[in-house]
């Protein structure tokens, strides 16, 4: 399982102060380990698309990030926009407080707004914000991105309270069943972390470790 890890990993730069040069980096980065993808801001995604144009890595960007407070009609416009400027795979975030409240359809509808507007074009990825729910708040935002017809669950934006656990993970796939991904993210640094959210179920790493990760180091890093 851990010999194409590398092709399991979106390979992660989504810090506010990231410059163009270290886009480039990653780009480069993201070609020699033949990456699954490379997550980046949406103001770097025409950037790398044209970086990455005619490899196998494929640009993945982030919508409603890193709160999730924006609204569906937002969400959607982003989607839509970064699709245009050549993202194929789009992680949203849910709305946290619409969860809390109970509030279900706004949830679903929320999730379903990126999921229609990615149709056809973009794999959609739904970042729950694990840290912050209660076991039953997890169970219940999984379910209602399956319902919405998400790709995949992912458990952390990286910039909350805290990152993806063995538990989170399998619970996440106990949730969504064997054909929906489950994604990482979120304090990955090592071989033996990304191997053991492998092991609980994750079918792809968002970390900016992925270098370390492939080479078997740990890096010293918080995403």
């Amino acid at each position: 399982m851990m010999t194409n890890i590398a092709g399991m990993i979106d390979h992660t730069l989504l810090k506010p102060e990231a410059r163009k040069e270290q886009v480039e980096l990653l780009c480069a980065e993201a070609k020699e380990y033949t990456f699954a993808s490379v997550c980046v801001n949406p103001t770097w995604v025409r950037y790398a698309s044209e970086l990455l144009s005619g490899t196998e890595v494929k640009v993945c960007t982030v919508i409603g990030f890193p709160l999730g407070a924006t609204t569906s009609e937002t969400k959607a416009f982003e989607t839509k926009n970064a699709i245009e400027n050549g993202a194929t795979e789009v992680d949203m975030v849910i709305n946290i407080g619409a969860l809390k409240d109970g509030n279900n359809d706004l949830v679903e509808n929320d999730i379903r707004a990126v999921v229609e507007a990615a149709k056809g074009k973009a794999l959609t990825k739904v970042i729950i914000e694990t840290s912050l729910l209660t076991e039953e708040e997890k169970v219940r935002a999984c379910e209602l991105s399956v319902k919405a017809g998400a790709d995949f669950v992912k458990t952390s934006t990286g910039f909350s309270t805290g990152g993806a656990t063995y538990e989170d993970i399998a619970l996440m796939r106990k949730t969504v069943g064997p054909d929906i991904g489950v994604k990482a993210s979120g304090g990955v640094r090592s071989a033996e972390d990304a191997g053991k959210m492998i092991e609980a179920g994750a079918t792809r790493i968002g970390a900016s470790s992925g270098i370390a990760i492939v080479k078997g180091l740990t890096a010293n890093t918080d995403y």
